[in-house]
């Protein structure tokens, strides 16, 4: 009996034992794990900035505030033509059927503009108001005016309109040049017949050339900015402009397979928008500045061919005979590395920076030649080879028919029995294609007057308001007749 109790009480000691030590461990392990989390989890007091920086977000409130008052709603007639007949007499007027009939009505679109100055002028899109009969301006406080179009520019695809107003709320230009990729910018337009509408993106890549605007005569400057904005149908003229509210661009296109926004919008470039605005109310057309080269982007493959090291710059393939960086000094083979100390690596950029001047500008080039750096100081001239500022009437002719042209030789004079005529040697978007005239077609009369030279063409065209009819002949003996509206 003894025995057995002492046996008892030893195993009870010995269960009081390991109760003591595990209660210690278990204590230790609470306390070692609570440092841990104390370690992981770091506790601040609510007065004490803590170690983790939260991001900070540009705030796009006060450029929204400063220009969704000056982006305007724009709506377009169009009048329907369905023959040549239609812009000289109506056939069902002529037996004195009035009934209204479906293919006679307008037609109607709707785009942005931004008010650039308090006294009126607004700057849109060409495509947004060119061939209209009519444009409607609305502001963003449900007022609405007939806008007069001041001028229009195909080779960048911008228009200057007027308003009859005062006082009007006005966007600021900021400095393209400036802007960076990156750099946070808002589009504000009136997509889908809304009211002023704000996105915010940032800029994706400067100086995209998405071949567009397809100019004839090669001299379109498509120098957008990318941005991954959103910008849709409606949105076309509207402003994109930087944090601090400043026009840095004006939205022109998107990339999309179907019309709506995809990813991609792009703006034509503040510095573009301002020298042509600049121009349109002074002369009422662009004043191009040419150097009188034909160039080449710099690519591996070229460099390779011509035994170049180094590729940056602009290639320049052909300087025109008598032409300005001709005379200038410049040479077939150089490498243009920068212009007026901007450099330049691809033709955006060059045609960018060469439009921002006017013919007589003179503009400094650096060149590099045989790995040797030149520069040079070339005098811009226009598309005639002076430097005159050119009028309207003179130069719109190619951008507004949409082709450039070149006189009739004496030889197919006699051999298709004309005296006098001009002939379109390059046929691009415009009138003339819309109008059915393909390339190579004689224009001899317009209206009745005759057609030798662009200056007969620019007469005819000038202060012309409605229906034009051309008449003319191909290379084949075939004759034909025209009609557009102006």
């Amino acid at each position: 009996m003894k025995k057995i109790l002492g046996s008892f009480l030893i195993a009870i000691a010995g269960g009081v034992v390991a109760l003591g030590a595990y209660s210690l461990i278990d204590r230790k392990n609470e306390k070692d794990t609570s440092s841990v989390q104390r370690e992981q989890v770091p506790a601040y007091m609510a007065s004490m900035p803590g170690t983790v920086s939260t991001m900070v977000l540009p705030d796009f409130t006060e450029a929204a505030a400063n220009t969704v008052h000056a982006v305007v709603h724009i709506k377009t007639e169009y009048q329907r033509k369905s023959s040549v007949y239609d812009y000289f007499f109506d056939f069902h007027d002529f037996f004195g059927d009035r009934s209204p009939r479906g293919g006679s009505a307008p037609i109607v679109a709707t785009g942005s503009g931004v008010i650039i100055s308090p006294d009126g002028y607004i700057v849109t899109n060409n495509h947004v108001v060119t061939e209209s009969n009519k444009v409607e301006v609305t502001l963003n406080d449900k007022r609405t005016y007939n806008a007069e179009i001041v001028g229009l520019d195909p080779s960048t695809d911008l228009a200057l309109l007027k308003i009859d107003a005062k006082d009007l709320p006005y966007t600021v230009y900021g400095n393209s040049d400036h802007l960076k990729v990156g750099e946070w910018v808002l589009a504000v337009g009136n997509p889908f017949n809304l009211t002023s509408t704000v996105t915010a993106g940032i800029v994706s890549a400067k100086a995209r050339n998405i071949n567009i605007l397809g100019s004839p005569d090669g001299s379109a400057i498509e120098s957008f900015i990318q941005t991954d904005a959103a910008v849709n149908r409606g949105n076309s003229g509207g402003a994109l402009v930087n944090t601090q509210g400043e026009l840095v661009g004006v939205n022109a296109a998107i990339a999309s397979g179907t019309g709506y926004y995809a990813g991609y919008s792009f703006a034509i470039p503040a510095n573009i928008v301002r020298k042509v605005v600049a121009d349109l109310k002074e002369f009422g057309t662009v004043q191009r500045g040419f150097m009188g080269v034909s160039i080449r982007e710099l690519d591996s493959k070229l460099a390779a061919e011509q035994g170049i090291s180094d590729i940056r710059g602009v290639y320049v393939a052909e300087v025109t005979e008598n032409g300005s960086a001709r005379d200038a000094g410049i040479r077939s083979g150089d490498i243009i590395m920068n212009i007026e100390g901007v450099a330049v690596n691809s033709t955006s950029e060059l045609l960018e920076i060469v439009g921002q001047h006017r013919p007589g500008d003179k503009v400094n080039v650096a060149v590099k030649r045989n790995n040797k750096d030149l520069s040079f100081n070339v005098t811009l001239r226009n598309r005639d080879g002076d430097t005159k500022p050119v009028k309207r009437e003179e130069v719109d002719v190619d951008s507004v028919l949409g082709a450039t042209f070149e006189p009739v030789s004496e030889e197919l004079k006699s051999q298709l029995g004309i005296e006098n005529g001009l002939q379109v040697s390059k046929l691009g978007d415009g009138k003339l294609r819309n109008a059915g005239i393909r390339q190579g077609f004689i224009i001899t009369q317009i209206d009745g007057k005759r057609i030798t030279n662009r200056q007969d063409l620019a007469n005819a065209l000038a202060s012309k308001k409605g229906g034009v009819l051309v008449e003319g002949i191909y290379p084949n003996r075939t004759r034909a007749y025209y009609g557009f509206g102006m």
